[in-house]
């Protein structure tokens, strides 16, 4: 299985000056390949131009201080995002081309295969990279054993500061999904209430507001200062250190929940959401970008795959309007926050309702008949309200309860 481990460096002013010559030298090429393919009749294939890197180093001598595995893992770069510039356009979307990468929107450089090193110097790690140096780093939590590295990504984020994340295999097996899921939850996910599951549990959106105004505040600061100056460039490290704690605590949450329905459950249905198109529509655009829905079915994702529970994307449509216990649509606006059916009379909460329909379609999805109750006979009058601090706080939304059920038990 394949993870990625992110680990902070410390490098010394003299290789902070040796990775950022390495990282803008790297920087050109991208620009030069980009150029060279634009001009291009028919673009060749991506070895063809990584073949004729060795002639561009008798005249450009710059490409000769960086490794040879990180000059082709820029041409890579290149081509991956043409490929992803062609599925966007063959999606629909109104695309452009590729532009030049500027100083500030080319940061990292890749290692692939080969040309790095953990290494012990006088008790203390570092990360050997070829050409470059020994760069003390920060071994938070050990690698397993069992990986192999297989290739390292140096980094240096707005705040200044510099990471290295490691791409690694682990050997091992990939746990088998149960053929007839027991445990299954259905989740809707929202701005009010983050995620309503099945369970009972409705998670609460997490309160960054102090951390939004913390970096507002900091922005105003910023637009006082003379562009360029020494106290602007400061006050941009402050405001990028700003962004840095927001994404940090939200990834912090998002990785907390979706682990902990990856492994509370056997199967977990959640909605096949556009996230990107949503944030597009206009009205309330900003908090639908907050939510980060994306990342969060993407995290999920994987770590249903690591734990070997099922994970079913559903089709959206009409999640909402679908009565969970006679499947009869009924119209609602989105100011209307409870179902009520006029058919069976089935009365819950909206998300609760969809959450149901979520889980039904991802039963199916998997050919999977479940004896659990009908929605009907589980629905709860007022469902478990979950603040988004204890889940941080805990990992588990339920760890409380189950460890409180346990002692007295």
């Amino acid at each position: 299985m394949q993870y990625n481990y992110k680990y902070r460096l410390d490098p010394p002013e003299a290789l902070k000056e040796e990775l950022l010559h390495h990282v803008d030298t790297c920087r050109q090429l991208y620009n030069h390949v980009l150029c060279l393919l634009n001009d291009a009749d028919e673009i060749p294939a991506r070895y063809e131009v990584q073949g004729r890197l060795p002639d561009l180093k008798t005249w450009w001598d710059d490409l000769g201080d960086v490794h040879s595995k990180v000059l082709q893992m820029v041409v890579k770069r290149v081509y991956e995002n043409l490929s992803t510039l062609k599925a966007q356009k063959e999606n629909g979307r109104a695309v452009g081309m590729l532009k030049w990468k500027s100083p500030r929107e080319y940061r990292s450089l890749t290692y692939n295969q080969s040309g790095f090193k953990l290494k012990n110097t006088s008790g203390r790690p570092v990360l050997w990279l070829s050409k470059i140096g020994e760069i003390p780093i920060h071994l938070h939590r050990d690698i397993p054993k069992n990986a192999t590295i297989k290739q390292v990504t140096v980094k240096q984020e707005p705040t200044g500061e510099w990471y290295a994340t490691f791409g690694i295999d682990v050997d091992k097996e990939t746990p088998e999904k149960p053929e007839t899921p027991e445990k299954v939850v259905g989740i809707d996910v929202g701005i009010l209430k983050y995620a309503h599951g099945t369970d009972g549990y409705a998670i609460e959106s997490p309160d960054f507001s102090d951390e939004r105004e913390r970096l507002e505040r900091a922005q105003r600061e910023l637009s006082r200062k003379e562009h360029g100056s020494n106290n602007w460039e400061k006050q941009r490290k402050t405001v990028a250190q700003r962004h840095a704690d927001l994404k940090r605590k939200r990834r912090d949450f998002l990785h907390k929940l979706s682990n902990y329905y990856a492994r509370e459950y056997d199967l977990v249905a959640v909605e096949d959401l556009d996230a990107a198109g949503l944030v597009e529509l206009p009205g309330n655009s900003r908090n639908r970008a907050g939510a980060s829905w994306g990342t969060f079915l993407r995290m999920l994702e994987y770590k249903c795959e690591r734990e070997g529970t099922h994970f079913v994307a559903v089709d959206p449509k009409d999640t909402t309007k679908e009565c969970a216990s006679c499947g009869v649509k009924t119209d609602k606006p989105l100011w209307v926050r409870e179902h009520s059916c006029p058919a069976c009379g089935f009365e819950a909460d909206r998300d609760a309702n969809a959450a149901w329909n979520i889980r039904s379609r991802g039963l199916k999805e998997v050919g999977v008949v479940h004896s659990d109750s009908t929605p009907v006979e589980t629905a709860l009058p007022v469902d478990t309200f979950v603040s988004a601090k204890r889940v941080v706080e805990t990992g588990s939304p339920t760890l409380t309860e189950r460890t409180a059920q346990a002692v007295s038990d």
